[in-house]
């Protein structure tokens, strides 16, 4: 995937996008987990992305961010995945407490999906192959969103 940004107006059209995206992601035959980082600030929309992202995945009910239980596991019934792992790292104030998670079986395991929030501030431990999607404020109703595809 390269480098790609454009704008979202309002919520609905950020579910839409990201559950579209989860879509197109859950086509590719894994040969590792799939790590997507996401970044912006307070309030930008990250887990109204997460929220469209898990109903492409297929997961039923209200999603929400995992702010105090820091992650939530979700089993998946799709071809190619069979696990999505929503972590909240906001409250982290040392990177290492993600290890404390199971993160290294997370991000080995190629039949997992692993989405977190606040991701840069668990930096030295995200993988280069990864999804970067950084949410920026244009205005109060629109958001800007860059995706990056990393690769080794």
């Amino acid at each position: 995937m390269g480098f790609v940004s454009f704008e979202i107006a309002g919520a609905g059209q950020m579910r839409r996008f990201a559950r579209i995206l989860a879509e197109e992601l859950l086509k590719i035959r894994p040969k590792q987990s799939l790590l997507i980082a996401l970044s912006g600030q307070l309030g930008g929309g990250k887990t109204t992305f997460v929220q469209g992202f898990a109903k492409g995945l297929g997961i039923r009910g209200k999603v929400q961010s995992p702010t105090f239980i820091i992650q939530k596991i979700y089993r998946l019934k799709t071809k190619n995945y069979k696990l999505f792992a929503h972590i909240d790292a906001y409250r982290f104030t040392k990177p290492n407490e993600i290890l404390a998670l199971g993160w290294q079986g997370l991000i080995q395991n190629p039949g997992n999906i692993v989405i977190v929030e606040w991701a840069e501030n668990i930096k030295k431990f995200l993988t280069k192959n990864r999804i970067d999607i950084k949410i920026d404020f244009v205005s109060k109703n629109k958001r800007k969103i860059t995706i990056n595809g990393r690769k080794n």
